[in-house]
């Protein structure tokens, strides 16, 4: 059997298909950087950045789950096209609704009824969308919840997560990596804002 860190990402596309998560991981592995480097050269914030990589992901996941992706052998081209299109959309809504600060008594952010609506109903999104996920970043066994906190929003190194829980760095990684399949799963499961994200 060949070796899966060896593959073509067609075939890792392939065996992510047939049920092997760790193939996805690798071409995670293998573009992540390009793809942020990407994103973050259009939204110039490194927040936003990881936001809509996340949301990229997401929505690579998604086509390729419900056999919408068409496989040419072109999967860093069709992943960093969603991407940036991703990236373009969110710097039209900043350009088209820029964040200011209203004095108050102000009647300013009246003038824009749409704006105010839009305004409340993504931020809505957003707060719900943030409390079903810490519910199910809760529901995860306890060590795989204790890395994924400690990485994503303690944004420690696997070295020193490996260090604080007395494992070793590949123990750490296992645990992340499955505590992300368990999330993806309840995501899905749960039809956690993946309509939203991969709109």
């Amino acid at each position: 059997m060949k070796n899966v860190s060896l593959a073509s990402d067609s075939e890792l596309v392939s065996n992510y298909r047939k049920g092997c998560e760790n193939s996805f991981s690798i071409l995670v592995k293998k573009y992540k950087a390009r793809l942020l480097n990407t994103i973050q050269s259009i939204v110039k914030d490194t927040d936003v950045a990881e936001d809509l990589l996340q949301e990229t992901l997401i929505k690579a996941v998604d086509t390729i789950r419900s056999e919408r992706y068409n496989d040419e052998g072109k999967f860093l081209p069709w992943i960093t096209r969603i991407a940036h299109n991703l990236a373009i959309d969110y710097f039209r809504r900043q350009k088209r609704y820029p964040t200011q600060k209203i004095k108050e008594g102000s009647r300013q952010i009246y003038d824009n009824l749409a704006f105010a609506e839009d305004s409340i109903e993504i931020v809505k999104i957003r707060k719900e969308t943030q409390l079903q996920l810490k519910r199910l970043i809760q529901s995860l066994p306890d060590s795989q919840k204790e890395v994924l906190m400690m990485r994503h929003y303690m944004k420690m190194s696997f070295q020193e997560i490996a260090d604080l829980t007395n494992v070793s760095i590949n123990t750490a990684l296992g645990r992340m990596r499955y505590a992300l399949i368990n999330l993806r799963k309840n995501i899905e499961k749960n039809s956690l804002a993946v309509e939203y994200l991969a709109a």
